[in-house]
């Protein structure tokens, strides 16, 4: 279902519509089969305007077996269109769904438009005098059948999709057919039966002139990663131990070895991280990715980093925790282990991607903190966006800003060399290993200032505690204030970060076109924050957070600001729907 969604996704896009999709699979590698847990779904909204969010309410549903129908049912708008696979609704199939009868024989699907269509046997009879063609193999097209019904239904262009099947099974002469077929099979079907009595057309959205492509977060963070090392001049060094969801990044960036990009699967991920600050330390762009049971494993590493004050990047594509918790499922509860989740005082900048097509820009800008800086940054995205798609206009590279690394190569100081130093910035000289005179001592232990000697005077600790702090700190002055879309002098603002981003902004425009007030706005840095942060909390009489978490960024605000926030939390494993906080605005104003 996957690979069928990702397909109806490229055809979406190449058409011209705006999109954004909504993956959600099980845990397990191979689920077992028509049982409730097992279910894979692939939600995507487009339409002929621009749309923030993959959609509250599906209007129509492809149920393949009845696990499917159960799992999903619930999520579909009143009176909206089903669409069921026929021959999967058997006695065995109904009994692991937990169906007592069929739902397709009884009343319960009654507010709904249900369309039953024998997808596996009108499969079968599409592929029939495939040479080489197993029956098992010919019946597991029938997803390709589901994709040609589906496009036909809403007008999508079929040449995209023919071309990917001949072009993805080109070495399996036997599948590449049946697959064609079934596809075949499926538009035809639509277009010859009078079972469905309106096909959709859907128009181009309105876009900037451009070359545009449908990208994942995961990709795009990958190609961010990619397009720092380019406008720096540092080879991308990325270590990574699997984990889901963070996993396709170092799949994606395995796959870009012509630019000058190394990846390294390590044993696990406190050695992930070492490497990767190795790297740092060697003069390439260190990074390390993975998800919220990694981040545990690298704190130490990430705290040897502050200690030594070198540009490493570290991305934690959030789930829902913890432990093992719900490793493919949704939530943005890491923020406090990114901001404090390390021993001593080990401040440290916090980036986070707010949409797919965005993970782009994020992960410059964490990589130009970074290096600014010489500081580790931690880049924060979560499942939802890695998975998600959107359209993206590929930008030029020359307009993307340029990363100064400033490698320090002079040994000629009166003083000699003082690793230790600091810049206007606050951040110490960077020196590639073996440059003649400039040899220096690096570790764990407490430096001393200037020189980096090992130090245990306690002014000095002080001192050194301090000036890291204080070079966090002023990060502030070198990154955006933070910006408010308030077009009708609101006294409600609704403040979000990350991911929360679509469902506030879909869910602010609902309000304002009944004409209701309300401001928001989006925190792309969370350490440190804008420095206008407290003038703008302090315009408002009421702040509302939604996160999906139990409410991490809320307790930052208060602390620091001492204002009354109000929080809104979800963690349920799935994003905001744009519906529940429009109303919890409405319920406010």
């Amino acid at each position: 279902m996957q690979l069928t969604g990702d397909r109806f996704t490229s055809a979406t896009g190449l058409f011209g519509n705006d999109l954004v999709t909504l993956p959600d699979f099980p845990a397990e590698i191979r689920a077992p089969r028509g049982t409730l847990h097992g279910v894979s779904a692939f939600q995507i909204q487009f339409a002929s305007r621009d749309i923030l969010t993959p959609g509250d309410e599906p209007s129509v549903l492809v149920a393949m077996n009845p696990a499917a129908l159960k799992t999903n049912i619930g999520l579909l708008e009143a009176g909206g269109a089903v669409i069921v696979n026929d021959d999967e609704f058997n006695a065995r199939n109904l009994e692991r769904a937990g169906y007592a009868t069929s739902p397709l024989d009884d009343d319960s699907l009654a507010g709904y438009r249900v369309f039953r269509v024998p997808m596996q046997t009108l499969t079968l009879r599409a592929t029939e005098g495939i040479a080489g063609l197993s029956k098992r193999e010919a019946e597991r097209a029938k997803n390709f059948f589901a994709l040609g019904l589906v496009s036909w239904m809403y007008g999508r262009p079929v040449e995209v999709t023919e071309q990917w099947i001949a072009e993805k099974f080109a070495g399996k002469a036997e599948i590449r057919d049946a697959n064609l077929a079934a596809f075949r099979a499926g538009w035809n079907f639509g277009e010859t039966t009078e079972v469905f009595a309106v096909r959709y057309e859907v128009k181009p959205a309105p876009a900037a002139p451009g070359v545009y492509r449908n990208i994942s977060g995961a990709a795009a963070l990958a190609w961010g990663l990619i397009a720092a090392s380019v406008r720096s001049g540092l080879p991308l060094f990325y270590a990574s131990y699997p984990i889901t969801p963070a996993s396709e990044i170092l799949h994606e960036l395995s796959r870009h070895k012509n630019f000058d990009v190394r990846t390294f699967q390590a044993e696990d991920e406190i050695a992930a991280a070492n490497l990767a600050l190795g790297a740092a330390f060697g003069g390439h762009l260190g990074a390390t990715g993975t998800s919220g049971p990694g981040m545990d494993l690298k704190a130490e590493t990430i705290g040897l980093a502050v200690m030594l004050e070198l540009p490493l990047v570290i991305v934690d594509v959030q789930r829902a925790g913890p432990s093992t918790g719900l490793p493919t499922k949704n939530e943005a509860s890491d923020l406090m282990m990114a901001l404090y989740g390390r021993h001593g005082e080990a401040p440290l900048p916090v980036v986070a991607a707010y949409a797919p097509a965005q993970c782009f820009d994020a992960a410059i800008e964490a990589v130009r903190i970074a290096v600014t800086y010489r500081t580790p940054v931690i880049l924060l995205s979560d499942t939802f966006l890695g998975n998600s798609s959107e359209p993206w206009l590929i930008p030029a590279v020359d307009d993307l800003p340029v990363i100064d690394p400033a490698f320090t190569t002079d040994a000629s100081s009166s003083d000699g060399f003082l690793p230790y130093s600091r810049d206007e910035r606050l951040a110490r000289p960077w020196v590639v290993p073996g440059t003649p005179g400039l040899e220096h001592r690096i570790g764990g232990l407490e430096k001393q200032d200037g020189t980096g000697a090992v130090s245990y005077d306690p002014g000095n600790h002080e001192r050194m505690t301090a000036l890291r702090a204080g070079k966090v700190a002023g990060i502030a002055r070198d990154i955006p204030p933070l910006e408010v879309d308030d077009p009708d002098g609101a006294d409600l603002l609704v403040l979000g970060w990350g991911s929360t981003y679509g469902a506030i902004r879909a869910a602010a425009r609902r309000v304002r076109s009944r004409a209701g007030a309300v401001a928001t706005a989006h925190f792309t840095h969370l350490s440190p924050l804008p420095e206008n942060t407290g003038d703008v909390l302090a315009s408002y009489e009421r702040v509302l957070v939604p996160e999906l978490n139990s409410g991490q960024l809320v307790r930052v605000l208060r602390a620091e600001y001492l204002v009354a926030a109000e929080g809104y939390s979800k963690m349920q494993g799935v994003p905001f729907g744009f519906a529940e906080l429009e109303r919890e605005i409405e319920r406010r104003l």
